[in-house]
């Protein structure tokens, strides 16, 4: 996995790291890194992060931890309803389940997204839409690793930085 690469794993898995869990931009990170004695150029960095989030996100997904089974939708909160009015016939005159149905609902949904939003404003955007998609699907992975929803035998709540090196371990 690192065969042929002019620096050292450590070195790469912390700039990508750092790259999506910080609101840092590509410069920056080599700023950082010419601070520490390690030359290394911006478009390096990228191709790091492009080439090595996928496989970071798939050993992720390996040990991501099973999703509850709540995912409700109208049709099935309507079925219960008549389910539990039909049982229970001594309450037919219970009013019935009233769904709401608005377009303010979901702000939970958009809050989530906040953090994503506020992570691309420093990275000035994208030039290419697969980079945009891998570099994004690395940071929701490290939003999922701040959450603690990977499972880890060693540890019940690792860091972030000991969760991506377990990953790492793996290579």
């Amino acid at each position: 996995m690192f065969k042929g690469r002019h620096f050292d794993q450590l070195i790469i898995l912390l700039c990508v790291r750092w790259y999506l869990a910080y609101g840092l931009s590509l410069r920056d990170l080599k700023e950082m890194m010419t601070e520490r004695g390690i030359r290394v150029d911006h478009p390096t960095i990228h191709r790091w992060v492009v080439h090595f989030s996928p496989l970071i996100l798939d050993r992720f997904n390996r040990r991501k931890r099973a999703v509850n089974g709540s995912q409700t939708n109208r049709e099935t909160i309507i079925s219960c309803d008549m389910i539990r009015r039909l049982q229970e016939r001594r309450y037919i005159h219970t009013k019935p389940i009233r769904i709401r149905q608005s377009q303010y609902l979901n702000n939970r949904i958009e809050q989530d997204h906040r953090r994503i939003k506020r992570r691309v404003r420093p990275m000035l955007g994208f030039k290419a839409f697969s980079s945009a998609t891998i570099t994004l699907a690395g940071i929701e992975m490290v939003q999922m690793m701040r959450k603690r929803q990977g499972r880890y035998s060693y540890n019940p709540s690792p860091s972030l930085a000991e969760q991506f090196q377990a990953l790492a371990d793996a290579f």
